[in-house]
């Protein structure tokens, strides 16, 4: 989990006028990939007249993303010059050819600074539509670090109020950066994450497959779906899992218990899926959360490269946070398909662990009443 001290506000502007519709929401997801990068909000897709290219360029489709970070500006910018440079973007040539992905960062909260070929805030915050305009969608009261104008009054203040860059209605951030849920794996037939495709595609030619006979040629699309899937966890705050389900425990002082919670997970030895079943507790203090929640906490691990170790702990962990209770206990039994399908091939083995917080750690009574319940 991140040091939320340490996290500081940023506005990353992204444009694209080659194969827009798709470069520029497969930017986003890789964006949100990033574990060191929360991304809170993104604007509305705005379309813009190409400036100083060819004359016959396209037209530039604008984003803006407001989110947060750990890294220093340098590693930010590097991390996104990596996702530029997946997605074929090259800066070596005229900065005004068509490309596939601009990643800018913007503002960086508290940070004024000339870097040599790049600076903070980036100039074109000020007096540039296709800059200003997505950002003001997306954070409007955004103030400058170095003139204090809001985003909104910067828009204001352009020539014709910024009218030059226009909203794409037809244009929805619902996928591919976002998580979706199985039933929509197949709802789009286009190219849904281009670089995890092409991965795929070569993985298939490893082991002696042809990716362009019938029954595989669809396969990299449908993969590519399914680890979005069943990697969502990346992607995913706590914050946003629980998104203020915390209510007053108006004087509940007993042990809280849900148990049964199914999960799927996937392990990070071998990539192969570990699946079982979670109970968790905790004693309240102040607050209970909704029981809907419990579960999902337990997704939001579940659906990352794990052992199940380490799910135990951060599902205890993320309760402990959350809550502030007396005490938090999770056990956690899993089938390893790393072990049963390979290896040593038992296919009637299973594991179990245990994290214990507060009380339940601490008193031996309490720890053995969570265990007779979550046995019975």
């Amino acid at each position: 989990m991140h040091d939320h001290e340490t996290m500081k506000d940023v506005i990353i502007s992204l444009g694209s006028n080659i194969d827009r519709e798709r470069h520029l929401p497969e930017a986003i997801r890789l964006i949100r990939r990033n574990r060191q990068i929360d991304v809170y909000k993104v604007s509305r897709f705005f379309e813009s007249d190409s400036i100083g290219g060819p004359d016959d360029a396209p037209a530039y489709f604008n984003v803006a993303l407001w989110a947060c970070t750990d890294l220093e500006p340098g590693e930010l910018r590097d991390a996104l010059r990596g996702i530029e440079g997946v997605l074929g973007r090259r800066r070596d040539g005229d900065p005004n050819d068509p490309r596939t992905i601009d990643l800018d960062i913007t503002y960086y909260q508290g940070v004024t600074e000339d870097f040599g070929d790049w600076r903070l805030p980036d100039p074109q915050a000020l007096t540039v539509p296709h800059v200003a305009v997505p950002i003001a969608d997306v954070a409007p009261d955004w103030e400058h670090d170095i003139t204090g104008q809001s985003a909104n009054d910067i828009v204001t203040q352009l020539e014709n109020g910024g009218r030059s860059v226009r909203p794409v209605s037809a244009i929805t951030l619902s996928a591919p950066y976002q998580t979706r849920t199985p039933q929509d794996w197949d709802d789009n037939p286009e190219v849904y994450a281009p670089h995890l495709e092409s991965l795929v595609r070569e993985q298939l030619l490893e082991i002696g497959e042809d990716p362009d006979r019938e029954g595989l040629r669809r396969t990299p699309l449908r993969v590519a779906k399914a680890m979005d899937f069943l990697t969502s966890g990346y992607s995913t705050s706590l914050d946003d899992v629980v998104n203020s389900a915390l209510f007053d425990a108006e004087g509940a002082d007993e042990m809280v218990l849900v148990k049964g919670v199914e999960f799927y997970s996937m392990c990070e030895h071998h990539m192969l899926p570990f699946f079982g079943k979670a109970t968790v507790a905790y004693l309240p203090d102040k607050q209970i959360i909704g029981l809907s929640k419990i579960a999902r906490i337990v997704d939001l691990y579940a659906r990352r490269l794990q052992v199940q170790e380490r799910l135990t702990n951060q599902v205890a962990d993320a309760v402990e946070r959350i809550l502030d209770p007396h005490g938090v206990a999770v056990t956690i039994e899993g089938k390893h398909l790393c072990m049963m399908m390979r290896g040593v091939q038992k296919q009637d083995s299973s594991m179990t662990t245990s994290a214990m917080r507060g009380t339940f750690k601490s008193d031996a009574r309490t720890r053995s009443e969570f265990l007779d319940l979550s046995t019975s």
